[in-house]
């Protein structure tokens, strides 16, 4: 039995070397460009999220920006190609996908004689089997705790399945048997960081760290580390980490072009919290709205760039009995590489009173917002003079 694993194991890897040679650049201690984009998504996308829920974005901003961002990952996964050659390199990311599926499924009925049948065409496999050969990859683990490997598979596969709680306490299980693997540790503190609300601090940091002591040149570790001191903005701390990446990465890969822009991004916002570049102005509420906002009714200040994405550039909250108020905007209140103020020549801010408290734009909100203005104008005036339909 033994020898099969190895056997079948070492076809797998053979197999999925060719298919997918092409579609990955070969460098010591590196990692795919695919796995790194997701990471860097996956990390912008948890930023996105948690602005929803603290507030600062409305829904229908948040779906636009989500979009966009989502159609961005798709296009940063794969490299410039031909039009010609897209079409193989997607049928070679689908042989590439489908070939673990089915090295999963004759995992699992190992030692069944059915094993060596004609297998069903992979790309047929439904979410349902999925599941059902995942239930039985737990099912086996309890009877070999100690399969390390399997328990790697089983925390990928509960992450491609979104179940990100079993996926953290599948890789805690691999970690806890491999606790110098870099690699192992960086995807379980990405998938524990899902599991915990999609926040890096705490826990997941500490073994982005662990994973950084055993190889400082992991690319994913490398990637988080840089989005959690951006979190907590430590934006030279951002900008270091992400640094790092440059040489594991070709120079002239897009790859390196977006870790550059990030590294000048956080740069630029560690250089203003010195010397701050304000968007400053006046919210007033109307006259004729003034009985229908509560004086605890907070009131959403926000700036987002007059073309391009939705998602605020950077927020400040009050409440009606403070208004009219006047406020300041900078660099410093932003929420993701390249969602700066001062990377969007033009912004509009909008004022809403939320009457529910919540950030989504709701019937019955009062809101108003200015024309188009530089991104360090000095005397922006936002009269909140609409209600939301």
């Amino acid at each position: 039995m033994t020898v099969f694993w190895l056997v079948g194991a070492a076809l797998a890897v053979a197999v999925l070397g060719l298919v997918l040679r092409p579609l990955f650049w070969q460098k010591s201690k590196s990692v795919s460009r695919r796995e790194a984009n997701i990471a860097i998504h996956r990390d912008q996308l948890r930023e996105l999220d948690a602005d929803l829920r603290s507030g600062l974005l409305a829904q229908a901003d948040y779906e636009r920006a989500r979009r966009e961002l989502e159609a961005r990952a798709l296009q940063d996964a794969a490299p410039d190609s031909p039009p010609a050659a897209r079409g193989g390199r997607a049928m070679a990311w689908t042989i590439g996908a489908a070939i673990p599926l089915l090295a999963l499924g004759v995992y699992l009925v190992t030692g069944n004689p059915g094993a060596i049948a004609p297998q069903p065409d992979p790309h047929a496999v439904t979410a349902q089997q999925l599941e059902g050969m995942v239930d039985r990859l737990v099912a086996r683990l309890r009877e070999e705790p100690d399969d390390v490997e399997g328990w790697k598979l089983l925390g990928r596969s509960y992450s491609v399945l979104g179940r990100f709680p079993e996926a953290a306490d599948a890789y805690a299980k691999a970690a806890a048997r491999a606790p110098r693997d870099a690699q192992l540790l960086a995807d379980f503190a990405d998938v524990l960081a899902m599991a915990r609300g999609q926040r890096l601090e705490g826990e997941p940091e500490k073994l982005i760290a662990r994973a950084l002591e055993i190889d400082p040149q992991n690319l994913k570790a490398l990637a988080l580390a840089g989005t959690a001191a951006f979190a907590r903005r430590d934006y030279a701390g951002a900008a270091a980490q992400w640094e790092k990446m440059l040489p594991l990465v070709p120079p002239d890969s897009e790859d390196a072009r977006a870790i550059r822009t990030n590294v000048q991004e956080a740069r630029a916002l560690a250089g203003n919290r010195q010397v701050k570049r304000e968007l400053k102005g006046k919210v007033t509420l109307s006259s004729k709205l003034k009985a229908q906002a509560a004086p605890d009714d907070t009131v959403f200040i926000f700036a987002r760039a007059a073309e391009g994405p939705a998602m605020p550039l950077a927020v400040r909250r009050v409440k009606v009995r403070e208004l009219p108020a006047e406020f300041a905007l900078d660099d410093s209140m932003a929420m993701a590489p390249g969602m700066s103020l001062s990377a969007h020549p033009r912004v509009v801010v909008v004022a809403r009173v939320s009457r529910s408290g919540t950030p989504a734009a709701q019937a019955g909100d009062l809101q108003g917002m200015s024309a188009p203005v530089a991104n360090d104008a000095g005397n922006v005036t936002v009269v909140i003079d609409t209600v939301v339909k």
